[in-house]
C-alpha cells in the first residue's frame, strides 16, 4: 500500500479529485455542480449504451436480494461464473480471470507488463493504462497514431513501435477505429507481452470477427480484456474479465484481493452470458442502434462548417475544430449535456471533443445544442 501511495504522489503532482476528470461519465459531479437531478442530464461523456439494463439482469438481481444472497462471503475462484464465460467464448476456464471491471484488471495487465520491460502505448489513448503502469513503477512511453484515417473498416493496424510490451484497445479509444485480426495477429510475434483492451468490442457491429480471444490459446504473450458493463449499461456493478495464459492469471489471483467481485456482480455475469438466445437479441439491437444513430448523428453534424467529424466503427466518435471547443463544451453544459473534452488525451487538445451516441430523442437535443453553441 505504500509503495502505491508513493507512486500516486509522483502522477505529475496531481491529486486523486483531478485524476477523476481524465474519465468520462462524472455524472453525480456534474450534477451536484449544475445543482439538476443526475436523470436530467444527458451524458454523451461516457459510452456507456442508452438503454435500461435488461429485465432478465433486473430479475437475478432481485432474486439475489430477496433471498439474501448477499448475506455469504462471494464464491473465491467464481468457478461458476468463469465456466460460463469460458462456455460462451470456448475457452478453457482456467484462461479466464473475472475482475472488479475492466479498470481492475488493467491495473493487473500493468502488474504484469511491469516484469518485460518497455510499455508502448499508441495514443492518444486511455488514461487508464498509464495510471496502471505508474502504480508498479513501470517504464513506458506514448506513439502517436495518424489523426486521419478512412471510413472503412477493419483496418490495418498502423504502428511496429520498438519496445517490450505492446498495448491495444480494439476497436480504439478514442478514435474508435477498429484494428483488423490479422494485422494484429501479425504484430503478436514482435512483443514479449501483448495487452488488448477489447472493451467496447461486443457493442461494434462486425467487431467480434477482430476479436483476439481465439488467438489466446496459440499465444502466451497475449492477453484479452473485456467488459461486460458498458453494453448492458450497469456500469456501477463493476464487472469484467481477462482472458490469457492461465499461469500469469493464477499468480494475479494470488496477489489480489480475496473477494473481487461481489455476489451481485457474479449473479449478473453469469445471467448475462449464460443465455445465448437473449444474449444474441440484445446484441442486434444494440448493433442496429450503433449503425443507425452513428450515421444520423454524424449527418447532422456534419453540416458545422467549423467542425470535422470524424468516422468511427463504433458507439463514440471524435469531433475536431480548427478552435478551442471550450466554450461549446461549456455552453452544452450550461443546458445538462456531457460531452468527453480531449485535452487530457496525448497528442490532442481543446479543439477535440469525443462524443457518444445516446436514443434518438437525446441525440436531436444534443446536435441541436452543439449547433446553437457555434452560433453563439
Amino acid at each position: 500500500m505504500l509503495m502505491y501511495e508513493l507512486n500516486i504522489d509522483n502522477l505529475n503532482n496531481k491529486n486523486m479529485t483531478d485524476m477523476d476528470f481524465n474519465h468520462g461519465g462524472n455524472i453525480l459531479f456534474k450534477a451536484k455542480k449544475l445543482n439538476i437531478l443526475p436523470s436530467k442530464i444527458i451524458d454523451s461523456s461516457a459510452s456507456l449504451v442508452p438503454f435500461n439494463p435488461p429485465k432478465l439482469l433486473l430479475d437475478a438481481l432481485t432474486s439475489e436480494i430477496k433471498t439474501l444472497g448477499f448475506r455469504y462471503y462471494p464464491e473465491r475462484n467464481l468457478d461458476n461464473l468463469r465456466e460460463i464465460i469460458g462456455e460462451f467464448h470456448q475457452i478453457n476456464p482456467d484462461n479466464i480471470l473475472p475482475g472488479n471491471g475492466a479498470s481492475e484488471l488493467i491495473t493487473w495487465a500493468g502488474y504484469e507488463a511491469s516484469k518485460f520491460g518497455e510499455s508502448c502505448i499508441p495514443s492518444p489513448g486511455f488514461a487508464d493504462y498509464e495510471r496502471s503502469l505508474k502504480c508498479w513503477n513501470a517504464s513506458f512511453y506514448n506513439s502517436e497514431l495518424p489523426k486521419n484515417w478512412s471510413n472503412n473498416f477493419p483496418q490495418s493496424f498502423p504502428l511496429q513501435p520498438i519496445c517490450d510490451v505492446l498495448w491495444i484497445t480494439n476497436p480504439h479509444n478514442p478514435t474508435g477505429q477498429l484494428w483488423d485480426k490479422k494485422s494484429l495477429e501479425i504484430v503478436l510475434s514482435k512483443y514479449k507481452l501483448v495487452i488488448c483492451d477489447e472493451a467496447f468490442l461486443s457493442i461494434t457491429p462486425n467487431g467480434e470477427k477482430e476479436s483476439l480471444i481465439p488467438l489466446t490459446k496459440i499465444y502466451d504473450n497475449l492477453i484479452v480484456i473485456r467488459s461486460l458493463t458498458k453494453i448492458f449499461n450497469i456500469a456501477g456493478l463493476r464487472l469484467g474479465y481477462i482472458i490469457g495464459s492461465s499461469e500469469k492469471l493464477k499468480k494475479w489471483n494470488i496477489k489480489r484481493d480475496p473477494w473481487p467481485l461481489n455476489s451481485f456482480a457474479i449473479k449478473a455475469g453469469i445471467e448475462l452470458l449464460s443465455n445465448k438466445k437473449f444474449y444474441k437479441k440484445w446484441i442486434k439491437k444494440i448493433h442496429d442502434w450503433v449503425r443507425t444513430e452513428g450515421e444520423w448523428v454524424s449527418n447532422e453534424l456534419s453540416k458545422i462548417k467549423k467542425l470535422k467529424v470524424h468516422h468511427s466503427s463504433t458507439n463514440f466518435f471524435l469531433i475536431e475544430s480548427k478552435f478551442s471547443l471550450s466554450s461549446n463544451i461549456n455552453y452544452l453544459e450550461s443546458k445538462g449535456i456531457l460531452i468527453r473534452e480531449c485535452s487530457t488525451f496525448k497528442y490532442l487538445n481543446k479543439n477535440w471533443a469525443r462524443i457518444s451516441l445516446q436514443n434518438r430523442k437525446k441525440n436531436k437535443i444534443l446536435c441541436r445544442e452543439i449547433h446553437n453553441s457555434f452560433k453563439k
